[in-house]
C-alpha cells in the first residue's frame, strides 16, 4: 500500500471538513433544524430518522443516542429509527414495493409537529422521497441530510443539509459527524443541569 494514498485520502477528508467549517448556510441551517428539533421534543413530538445501507446505519445510531444517551444519563427522548423491523419492512416491500418501505411506517405512527430526518448520500432515493413526501402530508418537519447536490430532497426537506463532498464515504462521515452534534446539542439544551 502506498502512503501516497493514505495521506491523499485523509487530506480529501480534511478539506471537505474545512469546506462544512466555513460554510455558514449549513451552520444557519444546522441551527434552525436543532432549534425546532429541541421545541418539537419540549411538546412531546417524535423524532423518525431513516435510510439505506450506511444511511440506515446513521439513522439507527442518531435514534439510539437520543433513545439512551450521548453524553449524560437523563430521561429517554422520542426517536425512532424506521425499518428496524424487518417483519414490517418486508411485508410492506413484497406487497407494496420497497419504495415505501418508510412511508408507509411513518403513516402508523406519526403525527404533526412530528420531525422526520431522511438521510441520503445522493438526495434522490425513492423511498427516502416518499417518506418525506408523506411526512408533508402529516404535517411533520422534514429534514434531509445529502450529498453535494441535494438531489430531489430539495424540493421535501424544511432544512437540507447538503455535505459539501461528491466523495460517499466523505458524505457519510460528514453525516455521521453533523447527527451526533446535533444529539449533543439536543441533550445539552433539554438537560443543562442534569
Amino acid at each position: 500500500m502506498d502512503i501516497n494514498f493514505i495521506e491523499k485520502s485523509i487530506d480529501s477528508h480534511i478539506d471537505s471538513f474545512i469546506k462544512l467549517k466555513e460554510d455558514k448556510y449549513i451552520f444557519d441551517i444546522f441551527i434552525k433544524m436543532t432549534d425546532v428539533s429541541i421545541n418539537a421534543i419540549k411538546n412531546g413530538k417524535k423524532i423518525f430518522f431513516a435510510g439505506n445501507g450506511g444511511s440506515s446505519s446513521d439513522a439507527q445510531h442518531a435514534s439510539a443516542e437520543l433513545v439512551v444517551r450521548f453524553n449524560k444519563n437523563r430521561r429517554a427522548i422520542s426517536a425512532i429509527a424506521l425499518g428496524t423491523n424487518t417483519a414490517i419492512s418486508t411485508a410492506i416491500s413484497n406487497d407494496f414495493g420497497y419504495d415505501y418501505v418508510f412511508s408507509r411506517q411513518l403513516e402508523s405512527l406519526a403525527k404533526k409537529g412530528d420531525i422526520v430526518i431522511g438521510i441520503s448520500t445522493s438526495g434522490n432515493s425513492i423511498s427516502i422521497v416518499n417518506l418525506l413526501t408523506k411526512a408533508k402530508e402529516i404535517g411533520c418537519i422534514t429534514i434531509g441530510l445529502t450529498g453535494q447536490t441535494g438531489g430531489k430532497m430539495n424540493e421535501f426537506c424544511d432544512f437540507l443539509i447538503k455535505a459539501p463532498s461528491k466523495t460517499v464515504a466523505t458524505i457519510q462521515e460528514i453525516h455521521g459527524f453533523l447527527l451526533h452534534l446535533y444529539c449533543q446539542i439536543i441533550e445539552e439544551n433539554l438537560f443543562m443541569n442534569k
